[in-house]
């Protein structure tokens, strides 16, 4: 399992700081598909322990009602959306641009000391300030994780978007085992850190657990495998509940005969449900980090979790491990944790343990480290300049 704490800093692109001037405002892109939205939340949020004002800027679908309150409730942040699409979307180049104007011109008024990018497009922007790019996942890579083979002619556009920012920018991941794939697909080793995600702990005493499995991820996104769990919950002597956004089609159609879907669920009833769930499992093909699982993990689940290297670096020692693909794998691994209260329960102490490493204080402080590193170096280069 990996130091929540570390944080590995190329030295040769961004050197050690001293006192600099101080950052007070962070332009951060954000969409409200998937979990970096709650990435964001959980970062602007600590932010504010540093005295720092956000501005997230979403693109993409609009966020829910439920996401609007949970940004509203955070101090020192500001949001501004527009629907754009996303860089990741079928033909998005020509709004991608104009989401690209529209962000410039959130800069100027805003007056940001380091733009925060969760997204590769919009890196060779003429910015106003120092610019750290986070890499939460790629087609490339998921392509190769979800089909085996390299991403088609299609994506040549991203891809040539992708590798420039690649070699020119500096970029955040949120484990290791996802820069080396980033490194391997692309053929360029990313400049930059490895900060781990983070999930506020759950302070309140975890309650009962209920007899069910319970699984979370986009049912349209052929990475989440939720597939695999409507094979294996016929032998399964509990049921296995799946939390999950049906809006979006990406390109298979997930149909269930036994799961009971939830649908998507606000943050507030994913917690609710995830405190009462006994097991939870996530059979993905493709994961860089995995933020539903460190949150299931906080609220005291049991974790069985597809053995692929991301997955392994955070969690090995606190899960079971089961092939993605192997269907009857996951039957044992889960039957095992069923029929076994004394293994569930020490499986169960063992993630959250694990989890609670993982704290946003520990990544805000690991990201203003970054932030100053990058300022100062801008800094640094301004007055060469002048000189």
């Amino acid at each position: 399992m990996i130091d929540g704490t570390r944080s590995h800093l190329n030295r040769d692109s961004v050197g050690p700081w001293t006192e600099s001037r101080p950052i007070r405002r962070v332009l951060m892109t954000c969409d409200a598909v998937g979990g970096v939205w709650t990435y964001a939340c959980e970062l602007a949020r600590a932010l504010a322990d540093h005295q720092v004002d956000v501005l997230v800027a979403v693109m993409g679908p609009a966020p829910s009602t439920g996401q609007i309150e949970e940004i509203a409730a955070l101090d020192h942040v500001q949001i501004a959306h527009a629907d754009f699409a996303l860089e990741w979307m079928d033909s998005p180049w020509e709004e991608v641009e104009r989401a690209g104007e529209w962000l410039l011109r959130l800069a100027s008024d805003f007056e940001p000391d380091v733009i925060h990018l969760n997204g590769f497009a919009h890196a060779d922007l003429p910015w106003p300030a120092p610019v750290l790019v986070v890499a939460h996942s790629c087609v490339l890579t998921w392509w190769r994780a979800v089909k085996g083979e390299r991403a088609p002619q299609r994506y040549r556009e991203y891809i040539r978007r992708v590798s420039e920012t690649l070699r020119s920018a500096f970029v955040v991941t949120p484990t290791e085992a996802f820069r080396g794939q980033l490194a391997s697909e692309y053929g360029i080793k990313p400049r930059g850190m490895t900060i781990s995600n983070a999930r506020s702990c759950c302070t309140t005493a975890v309650p009962a657990k209920e007899p069910f499995v319970l699984s979370a991820g986009r049912l349209w996104d052929d990475a989440k495998n939720l597939a695999l769990l409507d094979t294996v919950a016929p032998a399964l002597d509990w049921p296995v509940l799946v939390a999950g956004n049906e809006e979006l089609t990406g390109s298979g159609q997930f149909t269930s005969c036994n799961l009971r879907l939830l649908g998507k669920c606000e943050p507030a009833r994913m917690a609710q449900t995830m405190a009462r769930a006994s097991i939870y499992a996530a059979p993905a093909l493709y994961e860089p980090f995995g933020l539903a699982i460190l949150e299931a993990a906080l609220h005291g689940c049991a974790l069985v979790l597809s053995d692929i290297p991301t997955l392994r670096e955070v969690w090995s020692g606190c899960a079971e491990f089961a092939p993605p693909k192997d269907p009857s794998a996951w039957r044992r691994a889960l039957g095992k944790l069923i029929a076994d209260p004394r293994r569930r329960e020490q499986m169960q102490h063992r993630a959250r343990q694990a989890a609670a490493v993982f704290s946003v204080q520990k990544q805000s402080d690991a990201y203003m480290n970054a932030y100053r590193s990058l300022l100062q170096t801008a800094d640094r280069r301004s007055e060469m300049i002048a000189a």
